[in-house]
Order: structure tokens, then sequence, then C-alpha cells
């Protein structure tokens, strides 16, 4: 399927790896042109920079001045925003040990990278009369978890917001949608300081187990790769999905079964 992308301006956050980098491949396949900003960069998006059609901006997004920087630098033209920066730091401690400034960290990075972000493209993309904006959000936005309470929450708070700013930008042409993954193979949860290793260190159990244990929660029994939600996320920047908007698609091998 031809999704219309080529000559598209596209600017992902969180980009230099997981979700974000598949975005950012799934998005250069296509033909468009991408703004990709993340704290530092990686290997395998130096790689991609042979296109020709990738630029890169190495920015901390959970400041303040961070995401306005990286909207500056992609220029007059937006046609799509996807932003997937985010973390989910495990608290095996418990809520009471969750201090303010690792509340503040989580709101920040997953919650307000994201609004200060679209911000920042949103009016560049009303003087185009155009644009597709697609939040990474998550399962735990309703399947409220204790383990990731403060990223449980966040994440609610980012599809509230997404919902309520579709509303408001549909009728000025531009959409607004948001993808939930479950469990996805990512460093989020298979790195070093990731879910399953820090919930490895806290209870004994073996990291593999904590993998798999998770991932036969849902029915497929597996974790979703990156490369499954790009693709949704790219279906959902391009005008196939035309008249779309305020929705929210869970991406998550039926990990959650109601509707």
């Amino acid at each position: 399927m031809d999704l219309g992308l080529a000559g598209r301006v596209a600017v992902v956050t969180g980009a230099s790896r997981g979700i974000g980098l598949a975005v950012v491949r799934g998005l250069l396949d296509e033909g468009a042109q991408v703004v990709a900003g993340a704290r530092s960069s990686s290997p395998e998006l130096d790689n991609l920079l042979g296109s020709g059609r990738l630029r890169k901006v190495e920015v901390d997004l959970a400041s303040p001045a961070g995401p306005g920087r990286l909207v500056d630098f992609a220029g007059e033209r937006i046609d799509i925003l996807v932003n997937n920066v985010g973390s989910a730091p495990p608290r095996p401690g418990g809520f009471v040990s969750v201090t303010d400034d690792q509340w503040e960290q989580t709101l920040g990075l997953n919650l307000l990278a994201a609004v200060r972000t679209t911000r920042s493209t949103v009016p560049v993309m009303l003087k185009a009369g155009k644009g597709s904006i697609v939040n990474t959000c998550s399962v735990n936005s309703s399947l409220s978890d204790p383990t990731v309470i403060d990223y449980s929450a966040a994440k609610a708070a980012l599809a509230s917001f997404s919902k309520a700013l579709s509303k408001e930008l549909a009728p000025r042409g531009i959409r607004v949608n948001t993808v939930s993954p479950g469990p996805v193979a990512t460093d989020l949860w298979l790195g070093d300081e990731g879910v399953a290793a820090t919930l490895s260190r806290a209870s004994g159990a073996k990291a593999r187990d904590i993998v798999d244990q998770a991932a036969h929660q849902s029915p497929t029994g597996r974790f979703t790769q990156p490369s499954e939600v790009a693709d949704l996320v790219l279906l959902l920047a391009s005008d196939r999905t035309a008249n779309v908007t305020g929705a929210d698609f869970r991406v998550d091998g039926g990990l959650i079964p109601t509707w």
C-alpha cells in the first residue's frame, strides 16, 4: 500500500531507538523527510543518515526549551508529528518510595514533552491547514499498574490531552490520534536498566522469567515488535486515515480483553 508520504516532513521524538527508530525507518522507506529528535543519537540512527532525507537533533526533550528547539530546527513545514519520547521506570518499592522529583521527571518526559512539542508544532500546521499528530501512549493509560504508577498516570494524562486537542484542531484540518502498545521488545522492557532487569534485581527472579510471564499475559504470547507499532503510526500519519481523529489504537496482542 502506498501511503502517500513521499515528500512529507515529519518530526519524531525519542527517535534514536525502539519505537521511535522504527518510525523513522518506516518514514524514510516511504520517502518522507524526517527530523529526528533524541537526547543522544545511536549507531542505528546514524546509519540512516545516508538516505539524505534525515536530519537529527540531539536535544533534551524533558527540558522546557528542548521541544521548541527541535521544532525550530524543522523549519516552516511540518506535516507529521510523532510524539514518541518516554520512559517507564519501575517502582519496586511501591507508591511511597516514589519521590516528587521522580514524579516530575516522569510527567515531564511522558506528558509535558508531548505538550510542548505539540504547542510549538501546531502553529506551523495551522498555516498549512493540515497535519497529523500521533502520540505514543500505552495500555497503562487505562490498565493502571502500581509497578509503574507515575508512568501510568502520565500516559492517562497524555491520552486525555490527545482526545481534547483532537476536538479543537479537527475543524482546522489537523488530526490527533494515539497508539497504545502493550509490552514491546525495546530497551524500555529488555535493556540493562529496563523493566525486567530492574524487577529482577528487586525480586531475585530471573529477568528472562519476568519477560516470559509478561509475554504470556497476552493471548498471542509474545511482545510486540517496534516495527509493528511503527506501521500503525505511519498509517495514522497518512491521508489513508484522513477522517480518523481522536482515536486510540491498542497494539497489545490482546492483553486488554475488553472493548
